[in-house]
């Protein structure tokens, strides 16, 4: 059986930064268990590669604080190591009165937080950025930036491994046991002992969390985010970024306009529940997680508000209906028709859920003497993972 100093369960975006900043930063011997025989299987890979400058986050906020960094840190990381990330900025589009007021309190939190912004007070300043959306009002973000996400897991592989940490792909990790000097880890190849551990398992962390008795007051509720993209002819529609304002008061941003880094326009996502952690398919159900789902206390008390209500049954009917879908993308771009439309891919969310009912907004690990459970890396994990995982990283060194 082998033997390392750390164990770093989940080879996604944030369990590979820290490990990058283990390895950086300690002369700890690190490894990293990957259930996947591929990185970028799962949240890390099937995301919209979007940098979040910080504008939508509330000042002093740890989502504000790593945003911020992190969109500076992935810009000069893509850099150095030459993965495909264009700066094009965002356009926040309003289209209500309501929604025009609530672009103040994005600039306001732009200004705070030190993010470029730019107020545009009517639909021929909203064409001057893009010329087919629609709007009354827009708050524009030039530092907002597309990057190429799986280019960036993949480069962060090859550099831990490049530092000595020892990456093991194809270790799904089914049970932790706690042992005299750390935890003995079993996984579908072979078993591994750890004095200290980092689980950062994404959308099974809490699972494993609680085999060690930490966090039972939450649970990982999967979300599925489906995305279509616009035909190549249609490309055009959207140059950079076009998203709704956001309402403060639903947990989901809706449907948005995406310009990659290949090229590609991708429009979404909806967020529906997603009948299993990894049910990619509208038809697939793991009928044992969807159980745990229904029957977790915490998702009941979620989903019985109004709101929530309301929001689930006009996500549900985006998800099976492309008409539905192509309604809400014509709300920022109204010459979109649903034949410039074509099934793309799809991702979930790792949403973290507390018993009394309520999502859990803010990144959230739980640290034991010697471990770091990192149960909530919630959107924008992607944009967060260089400064969150340095941060998980300086957690654990503080333990040894």
């Amino acid at each position: 059986m082998v033997h390392h100093d750390v164990a770093i369960v989940g080879g996604g975006c944030v369990g590979l930064s820290t490990a990058k900043h283990l390895a950086e930063g300690t002369d700890l011997d690190v490894c990293v268990l990957e259930k996947e025989y591929h990185l970028a299987e799962h949240q890390s890979g099937r995301n919209s590669g979007v940098l979040h400058p910080g504008f939508n986050y509330p000042p002093d906020s740890v989502k504000a604080e790593f945003a911020t960094a992190g969109t500076r840190r992935m810009k000069e990381y893509c850099a150095e190591h030459d993965i495909p990330c264009e700066e094009c900025g965002v356009l926040v589009v309003a289209t209500t009165d309501r929604e025009e007021a609530y672009l103040d309190e994005l600039a306001a939190q732009a200004e705070a937080n030190g993010v470029e912004y730019e107020l545009l007070g009517s639909q021929a300043a909203i064409r001057d950025h893009e010329p087919h959306a629609a709007g009354q009002a827009a708050l524009y973000a030039p530092e907002a930036a597309s990057v190429d996400s799986q280019q960036y897991v993949y480069t962060l592989g090859r550099e831990i491994q490049q530092a000595g940490v020892e990456l093991y792909l194809g270790h799904e990790v089914s049970a932790i046991h706690r042992s005299g000097t750390g935890y003995r880890i079993r996984t579908s190849n072979s078993d591994v002992e750890a004095d200290y551990l980092v689980n950062a398992a994404g959308l099974h962390a809490d699972t494993l969390a609680h085999q060690v008795g930490v966090g039972e007051d939450y649970q990982v509720i999967p979300f599925r985010g489906e995305y279509y993209e616009l035909v190549p002819e249609k490309t055009d529609l959207c140059q950079t970024m076009i998203y709704p304002t956001p309402d403060p008061e639903l947990p989901f941003l809706g449907v948005h306009y995406t310009r990659r880094t290949d090229g590609k326009v991708i429009v979404g996502p909806n967020a529906v529940l997603a009948f299993g952690r990894e049910a990619y398919e509208n038809t697939d159900v793991d009928p044992g997680e969807l159980y745990e789902t229904l029957s977790y206390e915490g998702f009941r008390k979620l989903i019985a508000s109004r709101t929530m209500l309301s929001v689930a049954a006009a996500e549900l009917n985006k998800s099976y209906r492309k008409r539905a879908f192509t309604k809400a993308s014509q709300r920022l771009v109204p010459e979109v028709r649903g034949e410039d439309l074509q099934k793309s891919y799809a991702g979930i969310r790792a949403q973290l859920v507390s018993a009394d009912g309520e999502l859990v907004k803010d990144p959230l690990s739980i640290e034991t003497d010697d471990a770091v459970h990192v149960l909530n890396a919630v959107s924008p994990g992607l944009t967060c993972s260089l400064p969150y995982g340095e941060h998980v990283a300086d957690r654990l060194a503080a333990k040894v």
